[in-house]
């Protein structure tokens, strides 16, 4: 199986790199060999490679920036995934595409389904959402992978913000009305490398008959105020935090007040059960010790 890779370099994409090596020959990219935020520029790179699957693992993830770059982040997450499903389709290649718990505006009183309607807050979640769309009118054989707070050991997430607060401030204030789980991007790519080995164990086709969104997040339900505090709890770290509702801790766009998603139907179709996020939290946390302890 060839498998081109977009977003190298990102949280779930390093994982993906790691997670995928042994289902195919990876082409792994990053932004200087496949820029979303040039659409025009992707078929020539598609069509070079000739994959079997694309898995879209780049997208434009800074929420707030949205709000004043919404043409960039339409580019990179609205526009590119159609283009790049289209060119899927000249090559009869399938393709995974990552998409978020931003899509919808967290009024719900349980987790989201994957049929719920979308109904996003912000510049980001209507450019991921666009995306989400571009993919499945393509009519290619997709898998959309709805996924929210994902954290990793690498690039910019809540796991490190709190970690580095944590070595620099004596007290930190947190939002606590907000819920959801967070994920650990190794999470995420492990449970994709068992999306496709269930798909190759059961024939090529496979991947055809379950096309759709599948939400993939960790289990269990917390605040950012709750994540927090297992953070530091794990990282030895006595830093005080002190809970705030949102309405203290103004943003330049909302974001929805839960957006927890259900993986019943990522159980079911694909027999894969999600870690619970404190579960993937420690488990985080450890490999960074290991990594640590193993440097010469």
């Amino acid at each position: 199986m060839r498998i081109l890779l977009t977003g190298k370099n990102g949280q779930v994409g390093w994982e993906l790199n790691r997670s995928l090596s042994t289902l195919g020959t990876i082409f792994a990219l990053g932004r200087d060999q496949i820029d979303l935020a040039k659409p025009e520029t992707l078929g020539s790179v598609i069509q070079e490679i000739k994959p079997n699957i694309i898995i879209n693992a780049a997208a434009y993830t800074a929420v707030d920036k949205a709000e004043s770059e919404p043409e960039l982040a339409m580019t990179v997450n609205g526009i590119a995934p159609g283009v790049i499903a289209e060119e899927a389709k000249k090559i009869g290649a399938g393709m995974i595409h990552y998409s978020t718990d931003y899509v919808f505006d967290g009024k719900a009183t349980s987790p989201y389904k994957e049929e719920d309607a979308p109904c996003p807050l912000n510049i980001y979640g209507k450019s991921k959402l666009a995306g989400d769309q571009a993919v499945m009118q393509a009519n290619i054989p997709h898998i959309i992978l709805r996924t929210a707070w994902v954290y990793s050991l690498r690039g910019s997430n809540f796991l490190l913000t709190m970690q580095k607060l944590a070595q620099s401030k004596n007290q930190i204030k947190v939002v606590d009305d907000q819920i959801g789980s967070p994920t650990w991007s190794r999470a995420i790519a492990e449970g994709t490398a068992r999306i496709l080995e269930h798909c190759r164990s059961t024939g090529k086709s496979k991947i055809f008959s379950h096309s759709g969104v599948f939400n993939m997040s960790c289990g269990g339900e917390t605040s950012w105020f709750g994540f927090a505090k297992k953070i530091l709890e794990l990282s030895g770290e006595n830093t005080e935090l002190i809970p705030i509702p949102t309405i203290e801790y103004p943003t330049p766009t909302a974001r929805p007040e839960s957006s927890l998603l259900s993986n019943r139907k990522l159980k079911q179709v694909f027999h894969h059960e999600m870690p619970h996020w404190q579960d993937a939290l420690l488990e985080c946390l450890n490999s960074d010790h290991k990594a640590r302890n193993a440097l010469p």
